[in-house]
């Protein structure tokens, strides 16, 4: 699995649905040709890999030709099973549930993670989904036993964009990992990184992506740094490769040249990707976390670096909104708007006291409300109710 959200979501939640005693089975396509067909990954989870097209990697945008075999294969698998629930994550997963629960009659749960109208609204031509993704999502929320909108933005754009009835749609937020995130001493976290202890910080960590709004934290800074007389660091973790190439992650090149314009070249730092063991020392080590993208579902980020206490500048927009209490755990400003995120990340850089309290806030906040643990227990109730609805109706 690759630790994008929605990988790190099911992973995490067939996790801890194991230890609360379910047998977990994740269907996903197999995209390598070395890959057993059923691998068992956990205790009381199993991954199964499907062969559904090329064995190797194949763009998201591309995979809709390859769902008919995908689902065919997931229905035959189940077969023999006996599966209480279905829970499709993403559109496309969407048809091998509606399948299962036509051919199996196997109740399921949906949680799209992103959603297509949406998607169009803010992104129109640079969207390369097929135009049939939306009526997969029309479908799929018609025939969902139960729907998870994973902030209050998701579940208002489920009911007024698709219509989605209301009572088939629960509100369970992502998580984080306690075991994975955890404040560290920020000087410690700089040495390890080889980073300067002086010197302010902010950190981005995400898929480089238009949409992510990188640019803006770039704008920022250069602002920060012309309007505000505060010099800092950006650092941008991310990228297609493990060292940072415009060639492999071509936004690498179109924010180098924002940050040139902006007069902070220097001050940018791309270290490209890096193995989710590292990212604690990155959270732990910046000042402040920045994630100001057009449009977010969720974003699982904001969670991870309140967790290592760190607060976050964020855009006030979807489940960002949700996760980051404005004023007491980070501040919100409106996406593609470098202004009001300087202006912002001014009054953080220059009150190490509001940092410090904002930062004891967040890790109150993301261990009484965000952890994994809390998330599955909700999904788990959901579940019995699902298949305690479905019993009733065959009986």
């Amino acid at each position: 699995m690759d630790s994008g959200g929605q990988n790190i979501y099911v992973a995490q939640v067939a996790s801890h649905l194991a230890r609360l005693g379910y047998n977990v089975d994740v269907f996903t396509r197999r995209d390598a040709p070395n890959l057993p067909e059923v691998l068992d990954w956990q205790p009381r989870v199993r991954v199964v890999h499907v062969p559904a097209g090329p064995a190797q990697y194949v763009r998201k945008e591309d995979l809709l030709p390859l769902m008919d075999d995908f689902c065919r294969y997931v229905r035959d698998f189940a077969r023999a099973r006996g599966y209480m629930a279905a829970h499709a994550n993403f559109f496309m997963s969407a048809l091998a549930a509606m399948e299962l629960k036509r051919s199996l009659g196997v109740p399921f749960v949906v949680t799209f993670h992103a959603l297509g109208r949406v998607r169009r609204l803010h992104q129109s031509e640079a969207d390369q989904f097929p135009a049939e993704r939306m009526e997969i999502e029309d479908a799929a929320i018609a025939q969902a036993d139960a729907i998870i909108a994973e902030c209050p933005q998701d579940e208002e754009d489920l009911t007024r964009l698709y219509n989605a009835d209301r009572r088939k749609v629960c509100v369970i937020p992502c998580g984080f990992d306690k075991a994975e995130f955890w404040p560290i001493a920020r000087p410690f976290a700089r040495r390890a990184l080889g980073l300067d202890t002086r010197e302010r910080i902010l950190l981005n960590i995400g898929r480089l992506v238009p949409r992510k709004g990188v640019d803006n934290a770039i704008r920022a800074l250069g602002r920060l740094a012309r309007e505000h007389r505060i010099a800092a660091r950006l650092l941008v973790v991310g990228g297609n490769s493990d060292l940072p190439c415009p060639v492999l992650t071509p936004e690498i090149g179109r924010l180098k040249d924002i940050a040139t314009e902006e007069g902070v070249a220097d001050r940018v730092m791309f270290t490209g990707r890096r193995s989710r063991e590292f990212l604690k020392l990155y959270y732990s080590a910046a000042d402040v976390f920045v994630t100001t993208p057009w449009y977010e579902p969720f974003g699982i980020t904001p969670l991870e670096s309140m967790a290592c206490g760190t607060p976050v500048a964020g855009a006030d927009v979807g489940g960002i909104r949700y996760s980051v209490a404005d004023g007491f755990t980070g501040h919100l400003v409106p996406p593609k708007d470098p202004d009001r995120l300087a202006a912002s990340l001014a009054r953080m850089c220059a009150d190490a006291d509001h940092r410090k309290e904002l930062g004891r806030n967040a890790i109150d906040r993301v261990h009484e409300q965000f952890t994994w643990t809390k998330v599955t227990r909700s999904i788990d109730v959901l579940y019995q109710a699902v298949a305690a609805n479905t019993e009733r109706h065959v009986a």
